[in-house]
């Protein structure tokens, strides 16, 4: 076997020699310590925030606790990342039971939130409150309530 060896020609260790074998070096040195770490980071970070934006896209109602814990999974060194991603699949039964469906309900188009309407949300406030106070007192409830 040692004499099949020795009859083949030799083989150079690189297709470069001299100052090009030395830039090859050089740029492999940046790639293997720079590049490539800030790439592993990069690829890492977006792998963890998954959950959360399955969540966020599937209108998780538990998105931002979903959200807390691919932070926390950082920080524990991506042992809690699976419970994320679980969580981000699974459809909250409670929450169904409670709100009658297991999506957070984002409003129509047309509809404007109740934070843009103050003036009517305060006035179905206090007719609500004159309702009830009247229910208390055992009277018939105000038409427009209090101003």
């Amino acid at each position: 076997m040692t004499r099949t060896l020795l009859l083949l020609p030799s083989l150079p260790a690189s297709i470069f020699h001299g100052e090009t074998l030395d830039k090859v070096a050089d740029v492999l040195t940046w790639v293997v310590l720079v590049i490539a770490p800030l790439a592993g980071i990069t690829i890492f970070l977006l792998v963890h925030i998954l959950p959360e934006k399955i969540a966020e896209k599937k209108h998780h109602p538990q998105a931002k606790a979903i959200q807390c814990l691919c932070l926390l999974s950082l920080v524990f060194g991506g042992l809690l990342w699976p419970l994320a991603w679980l969580w981000a699949f699974t459809a909250p039964v409670l929450y169904k039971l409670a709100y009658g469906t297991d999506t957070v309900e984002h409003g129509h188009a047309g509809d404007a939130p109740a934070g843009d309407r103050p003036e009517e949300e305060l006035k179905a406030l206090r007719q609500r409150v004159a309702q009830l106070e009247s229910r208390l007192a055992g009277k018939p409830a105000a038409e427009g309530g209090k101003g």
